[in-house]
């Protein structure tokens, strides 16, 4: 083998150097064929009879020459064509003669668009769409794809100008060979990359039980799910509705009217709920300590299945009447209810302990679709102190953050504790009275990102 190589490279180098001779020859030839003909001319002018006009023509042309170039480059710059609409322009930053790329539009002309569109499973599909809404123009920030048998379905989260009519970008898209077009306006949220947003709810729902319908809910946008006692025997998809077995028991029943699910989805959907059954019931384990004014410190943590006893003994000692506003209405035995409103899945709930380890406040925040019911049990003795108002206050910093913008609370009209203290939040509020039933319901600005915990 190196003998091959030696011989190969000795070949190589021969190679090269008669390369290197011939071009060395003809150069040479070259400059002798054109010093005879600067002598031939040299001569034909010089002796020639009109040798001295022959110059003074030749002067006069090149002259000529160069002003009409002067001329015509003025009028017609020599510079590359503009790229036609939707050319894709790829240039370097500092590097002489690049094109430059469009500037991007000031935030408040951007407008953040999510479609999804049917095409056939073709060379070329996805390229025509891709052109059709760059011609518009529309900036395509993120794209997915939805393999199905015959067919693809992709998702894109694009930017137009804010003056680009809906239609016109579902024209662009059936125009280009898209069916099935659904068209909704996105928000900042959407700019997440979809395997990044999917680790960050995979991680979330890994910390916390009480995360996976909301996990679900952001996947997959507006959707409803409900948690059903009925049985199946495997996990099911069937265009808007997907039935998944809840790891707690039961049945997950998860839709959304548009657009409908896709198998890619149905499996992100398994995944997270495999993750949350691996892991088993799991809370975080945070205090904070609460000093009220009169000056007793008590914590407050996330409650678990495991305070069932405590939080029975706190309905116990509690009187008929705070039970009545708690619950609107005759309250029989706390046993038939508490394993529920204890158990992470469906929401999440704060408890405060004294140092003797009694609890005597329970605050629960129930997940219902895009909202939340909030709810505050105080024992009696510890009522009038404040307590109450601050569990309502870190109910609504809960519901925040798992991006939920309304709660509301279902009391009697009498309970005007619960009125005052939803007050407290300096929100707009909802009142909707029915009998002797009072709902309020408080929409919740978004805090900033600065503040938020």
């Amino acid at each position: 083998m190196d003998k091959l190589t030696r011989h190969a490279s000795a070949s190589a180098r021969s190679d090269t150097r008669r390369q290197h001779w011939r071009r060395e020859t003809v150069e040479l030839a070259s400059v002798f064929v054109a010093v005879a003909l600067a002598d031939l001319i040299a001569n034909v002018v010089v002796h020639g009879h009109d040798g001295p006009f022959l110059l003074i023509a030749s002067a006069l042309a090149l002259m000529a020459t160069a002003a009409w170039h002067g001329w015509w480059s003025h009028r017609h710059p020599h510079a590359p064509p503009g790229p036609a609409p939707g050319d894709i322009v790829s240039s370097s930053a500092g590097e002489p003669g690049a094109a430059a790329l469009p500037s991007p539009l000031p935030p408040q002309d951007r407008a953040l668009w999510r479609i999804r569109a049917t095409v056939t499973d073709a060379p070329g599909s996805l390229a025509a769409l891709c052109r059709a809404l760059a011609d518009l123009p529309v900036n395509i920030i993120s794209m997915q794809a939805h393999p199905l048998a015959d067919v693809t379905i992709d998702e894109f989260v694009v930017q137009a100008h804010a003056d680009t009519p809906a239609q016109d970008i579902s024209r662009a898209v059936v125009a280009a060979g898209g069916t099935e077009v659904w068209l909704e306006r996105a928000d900042a949220h959407d700019l997440v990359d979809v395997p990044t947003r999917i680790l960050n709810l995979a991680t979330r729902t890994a910390l916390d039980a009480a995360e996976l319908p909301l996990a679900l809910r952001q996947l997959f946008g507006r959707c409803t799910i409900r948690s059903l006692p009925a049985e199946i025997d495997e996990d099911d998809l069937d265009g808007s509705t997907m039935r998944l077995r809840d790891p707690s028991g039961g049945v997950l029943v998860v839709t959304r009217d548009e657009p409908p699910f896709t198998p890619t989805e149905f499996a992100r959907a398994r995944a997270l709920i495999e993750l949350d059954g691996q892991l088993g019931p799991r809370v975080p384990d945070t205090r904070d300590l609460l000093t009220l004014p009169a000056g007793n410190e008590l914590t407050v943590r996330r409650a678990d299945p495991s305070d069932r006893q405590a939080a029975l003994a706190l309905h116990e000692r509690c009187s008929t009447r705070t039970l009545r506003l708690r619950y609107h209405g005759p309250v029989g035995d706390a046993d038939r209810y508490i394993g529920h409103l204890l158990e992470p899945r469906y929401g999440q709930t704060l408890t405060v302990e004294t140092g003797d380890g009694d609890l005597v406040a329970l605050a629960h925040l129930m997940w219902d679709d895009g909202s939340a019911e909030i709810a505050v049990l105080v024992e009696d003795a510890w009522q009038r102190r404040g307590l109450g108002a601050e569990l309502v206050r870190r109910l609504a910093e809960l519901a925040r953050d798992a991006g939920i913008g309304e709660v509301y609370a279902v009391t009697t009209s009498s309970n005007t504790g619960m009125v005052a203290t939803l007050r407290r939040l300096g929100v707009p509020l909802d009142y909707q009275v029915e009998e002797a039933t009072l709902v309020i319901t408080a929409h919740l600005a978004p805090e900033p990102a600065a503040t938020r915990r």
